[in-house]
């Protein structure tokens, strides 16, 4: 759990006082002209990569370790459309985004992935995932019924 803040300084936008053609002053008023401004960027190196992989499509969500949404992803939001929204490749490319983005956002290293779902773009979206980050640990947590749903009363016939 290595999260942290770091303080970014970033030089204010002067700008000219002169006038412009419409005769007005060009940019901001006075006020805070050549202050720094401090913007805080929030560094999680452990994230946990959320794969849910259907039969029709693949939704990838990287949290960090408290639940947080950094980034995330689907095979119909990376251009893939109808039966190959369905396919391994589009969860490869999926995953690799969403992880990417969290990757140069916010310098994650280390990955936990937790698969939940039968469809085709389980393993490949892993495989995506350990392009960017190193893979701590993978976990299958589909939802098994222990005792199911009540079963349809019999046919009379």
């Amino acid at each position: 759990m290595a999260e942290n803040t770091q303080v970014v300084e970033e030089e204010g936008t002067s700008t000219d006082t002169g006038t412009t053609g419409s005769g007005g002053t060009a940019g901001k008023s006075g006020k805070g002209q050549g202050r720094l401004k401090k913007k805080t960027k929030r560094v999680v190196s452990d994230i946990i990569v959320h794969v849910y992989a259907s039969f029709n499509n693949t939704l990838i969500t990287v949290t960090d370790v408290k639940g947080n949404t950094l980034s995330w992803a689907t095979a119909g939001g990376c251009g893939f459309r109808g039966s190959r929204k369905s396919t391994p490749f589009a969860g490869q490319v999926a995953a690799a985004k969403a992880v990417q983005k969290a990757h140069e956002m916010y310098g994650a290293e280390y990955a936990e992935v937790r698969i939940y779902g039968p469809g085709p773009g389980r393993d490949a979206s892993v495989r995506a995932v350990r392009d960017f980050v190193q893979i701590t640990a993978i976990y299958d947590v589909t939802g098994i019924p222990f005792n199911g749903c009540r079963a349809p009363k019999e046919r009379r016939v």
